[in-house]
C-alpha cells in the first residue's frame, strides 16, 4: 500500500523489520522448545545464547536474498551469522574455552533445524494476522461507539426516509446511526472470530509428517505465541483460514462503504441533509472555490473496491498443486498487507467523518415538505381501511390524488396538498381530526422507543 494510505501502526506490522522479528521469535522458540525436549542435541545453554545473540539486519538481509534469490535462506544466514559471532572458541574468539553447556562453536547450526520454509514463514504470517487483526478489532469497536452515541443523539431528529432513491415515509436521522451501529457490531463479532480462525501456526515439516521435528515443537512455539497448532497441516497452513478473513474484511469494506455512500448522497446539492467535515483552510475544487465536495467518504468507496476485490485473490489461493505450491506467496504478500492497511486508514477516515459529520434539520424539514404530503400516503391508505373501504377502492382514491399532487411538484407549480385534495375528495371519508393525526409526522415514530432502546444497550467494549 502507498504510503498516503498507510498510518504506522499497521504499516509496521507488514514491514520486513516486524516480520523478520516475528521469524526471529519463532526460529528461537523451535530452539527452545528442543532443547526441553531433549531432541537433537541442543542443550539449554544452546537455547540461551541463541535467545541471546539472535538479531538480524534487514540491509543484510537484501545484500544475501540478492545472491540466494530464496528470503527465508538469506534471513537464517543473516541470524545465524550474529548468534555465532563472537562465541567463545569460535572463529572470532578462538583462543577461549566454550562455554559450559555450549553444545559447540557453532550454536546457529540448531536454528531452523528440522524445520522448513512455510514452517517459519506461515506461523508466522498468521501471528501477524492476528496482530492487525487486533488493530481492526479497535477500529471497529470505535466506529461501533461514534454510531451508537449519534444514533441517541439524534433519537429525535425528523428526516424522510427513501426508498428506492423516492420519498418513502418519515424516520429521525437516529435510525441511520443506529443502523449502522447494528453493521458495525456484527462486523466486530466476524473480526473476532476470523481472528480465532486464522490464529494457527504449523511446524511439521517438509509435508506435513514431522518426520524431523516432534509435534511438541509446534505445539510449544503456538502456545508461546497464543496460536492453535493446526491438526492437519501439509507443509502450509491452508488457505482456507486466510480466505475467510479476508471475506470478513470485505463484507467491513462493504460496510464502511454503504456509510460513506450515504453521507455523499445526503451531501449533494439538491439534498444536503447532512455534510461531512470541511476543515478550516481546506479547498474543494481548483477551479470552483464554493465547492465542499464529500471526498473523503468518496476516498472510502474507492479503497472499499479494493479491498472486495482482494477477497478474491484469497479464495484464488486456497487451491494449490498437491501439498503446496507458491501461487499464493506472491498475491498475499500483496493482497492480505494492502487490505489490512487499507482497512485502518477507511477507519480513522470514516470515524472523523461520523463524528464531525454535521447535520441540516431544517434542510430535512424542508425534503418533507417538499411532496406536500404524499409521505403520509400510508397512513391514509389504513385509515380508509379501518373506516370501511375495501383495500383496492381505498388505494385507488390516495393514488390518484398523489399522483395529481405529484404532478404539480414536477411542473413546480403551486396546487392543493395532498390534504387539501383528500378533504376535496367526496370518496374520502376522513374528518380533520383524523387527519390531524395522519399528517403528524411524529405519528410514524410512536413505536421507535425499543429500536432506541436496543441501541442504547448496545457495547463496543471488550
Amino acid at each position: 500500500m502507498i504510503d498516503r494510505y498507510t498510518r504506522p501502526e499497521m504499516g509496521h506490522i507488514f514491514s520486513l523489520e516486524n516480520k523478520y522479528a516475528v521469524w526471529q521469535e519463532v526460529e528461537v522458540l523451535a530452539c527452545e522448545a528442543q532443547a526441553d525436549l531433549g531432541e537433537a542435541g541442543i542443550t539449554a545453554a544452546d537455547a540461551r545464547w541463541i535467545r541471546e545473540h539472535a538479531r538480524f539486519d534487514k540491509a543484510e538481509i537484501d545484500e544475501i536474498e540478492a545472491v540466494t534469490n530464496h528470503d527465508v535462506i538469506a534471513f537464517l544466514t543473516n541470524l545465524g551469522s550474529y548468534i555465532d559471532a563472537d562465541v567463545p572458541g569460535g572463529e572470532n574468539r578462538p583462543e577461549e574455552p566454550l562455554p559450559e553447556g555450549l553444545s559447540g562453536p557453532k550454536p546457529s547450526r540448531w536454528v531452523h533445524y528440522g524445520m522448513t520454509s512455510s514452517d517459519l514463514g506461515d506461523t508466522a504470517l498468521c501471528y501477524q494476522l492476528v496482530q492487525a487483526t487486533d488493530i481492526l478489532i479497535a477500529d471497529v469497536r470505535e466506529l461501533g461507539r461514534v454510531c451508537r452515541r449519534r444514533a441517541l443523539e439524534e433519537r429525535d431528529t425528523l428526516c424522510v426516509g427513501r426508498t428506492h432513491g423516492i420519498h418513502a415515509e418519515p424516520m429521525t436521522f437516529g435510525l441511520k446511526f443506529g443502523s449502522w451501529a447494528w453493521e458495525f457490531r456484527r462486523d466486530l463479532d466476524r473480526l473476532i472470530d476470523a481472528r480465532e480462525n486464522v490464529a494457527v501456526g504449523a511446524i511439521s515439516g517438509a509435508v506435513g509428517t514431522y518426520s524431523s521435528i516432534d509435534p511438541r515443537v509446534e505445539r510449544y512455539v503456538c502456545e508461546h505465541l497464543g496460536l492453535a497448532a493446526d491438526p492437519l497441516s501439509t507443509q502450509i497452513v491452508s488457505r482456507d483460514h486466510h480466505a475467510y478473513l479476508a471475506g470478513v474484511l470485505a463484507t467491513l469494506a462493504a460496510t464502511m462503504e454503504r456509510v460513506a455512500t450515504e453521507v455523499r448522497a445526503l451531501q449533494k446539492t439538491d439534498t444536503i441533509e447532512a455534510e461531512e467535515p470541511f476543515a478550516k483552510g481546506q479547498k474543494g475544487s481548483s477551479a470552483m472555490p464554493h465547492k465542499r465536495n464529500p471526498i473523503t467518504a468518496e476516498r472510502v468507496c474507492g479503497m472499499a473496491r479494493v479491498v472486495k476485490a482482494n477477497a478474491q485473490v484469497a479464495f484464488d489461493d486456497v487451491a494449490l498443486w498437491h501439498e503446496r505450491d507458491i501461487s499464493h506467496s506472491s498475491a498475499e504478500r500483496i493482497a492480505l498487507a494492502d487490505s489490512f492497511i487499507a482497512l485502518d486508514y477507511m477507519a480513522e477516515k470514516l470515524r472523523w467523518i461520523l463524528d464531525g459529520m454535521v447535520l441540516y434539520p431544517k434542510s430535512m424539514q424542508a425534503n418533507l415538505d417538499r411532496t406536500r404530503g404524499l409521505i403520509f400516503s400510508s397512513k391514509v391508505l389504513l385509515a380508509l381501511v379501518d373506516g370501511g373501504m375495501s383495500r383496492e377502492d381505498a388505494y385507488a382514491v390516495v393514488q390518484r390524488n398523489s399522483m395529481a399532487v405529484w404532478a404539480d411538484v414536477q411542473k413546480a407549480e403551486a396546487g392543493p396538498s395532498l390534504r387539501e385534495r383528500l378533504e376535496a375528495d367526496p370518496d374520502c371519508a376522513l374528518d380533520a381530526a383524523t387527519l390531524d393525526e395522519i399528517f403528524d409526522p411524529r405519528g410514524f415514530l410512536t413505536r421507535i422507543g425499543p429500536i432506541f432502546d436496543r441501541i442504547e444497550a448496545l457495547s463496543f467494549e471488550e
